[in-house]
């Protein structure tokens, strides 16, 4: 029987869409909750409390898909296993950068991930784009910095040490990226069963470095992530369901594709800014939400 999954080729998008979605509004989650759990804290609170549901998704997409839990093998318990420390690594990278004055340019530098991986992905995994897939990740990220309404000097880049943790952020991640896609094809079978068997590896791993480093470095935490259970759960369940996005999406399509039309996060993020605080976009955020909006068509209609 053929795994390779001949689902629709659009299926990917559906499951990068809904990624990009959840992930703004689990961020909106984990920003008030950094009010109450410590940076680590509040890292660990988006693999613990989406466990069980990661779980539960396993469960449901094997019932679905009728498709036997595959042996794991030791390519995918090494690639799955590096991906699980490289996402925490990016997780720290980006939540140090916060220290630093220039914090928006370390975040904006961290959203170069869509180029790091397409270039890391073509090194390392011979993951090649066509032209107008470069055309579109380059454009892509150029929208997102423009939005960002960051100006860059030289200082901000190469003086500025947020500015380092950001791009090695954006690095971290984009490895982490390209070993999710590694290693669900490393089981060689269904595609969606395979990107669920590596979010509940990943996210049990992470979950007990999460509950390891907090106990040595601040037990008062453990209690406080029981506290707010209510903000805590909210995290977790919206963290799974962008995992579960990522994690197919990533499976069924080359990470830098996927990774390029996820920088439409961003337009829910302005949304959902926009939306509370009744702020108006710049012209300046105009031109780069077109940016973005160019280069998701010509990532969808001719890359």
């Amino acid at each position: 029987m053929d795994f390779s999954v001949d689902l629709s080729l659009d299926l990917w998008i559906y499951f990068t869409l809904l990624a990009a979605f959840m992930q703004a509004i689990r961020t909106a989650g984990q920003k008030q909750l950094s009010g109450h759990l410590n940076a680590m804290a509040t890292t660990g609170v988006r693999y613990i409390y989406a466990l069980p549901f990661a779980c539960l998704y396993l469960f449901f997409i094997t019932e679905q898909r009728d498709v036997f839990l595959p042996v794991l093998n030791e390519q995918f318990l090494k690639y799955a296993s590096i991906a699980s420390f490289m996402q925490i690594i990016g997780t720290f990278c980006l939540v140090a950068a916060f220290k630093y004055r220039n914090f928006a340019v370390a975040t904006s530098l961290a959203k170069t991930e869509a180029i790091q991986v397409a270039v890391v992905g073509a090194l390392v995994f011979s993951a090649y784009l066509s032209p107008l897939g470069w055309l579109s990740v380059f454009v892509g990220v150029m929208g997102v910095l423009i939005v960002s309404k960051v100006k860059f000097t030289f200082a901000d880049v190469f003086q500025n040490p947020g500015a380092g943790f950001g791009l090695a952020s954006g690095l971290a991640l984009a490895i982490t990226t390209l070993l999710i896609r590694e290693s669900s094809l490393a089981l060689n079978t269904d595609l969606l069963v395979s990107a669920a068997v590596t979010l509940v590896f990943m996210i049990t791993v992470q979950s007990f470095i999460s509950i390891i480093y907090v106990w040595f470095q601040d037990k008062t935490q453990l209690t406080l992530m029981l506290k707010h259970w209510r903000l805590c759960l909210f995290v977790g369940i919206t963290s799974v369901i962008g995992s579960i996005g990522w994690f197919t999406a990533a499976s069924l399509q080359n990470a830098a594709y996927v990774k390029a039309l996820g920088q439409i996060e961003i337009f829910i993020t302005l949304f959902l800014t926009y939306r509370i605080f009744k702020e108006r976009i710049s012209r300046i955020e105009y031109l780069g939400m077109f940016l973005i909006l160019a280069s998701v068509i010509i990532l969808l209609l001719w890359a």
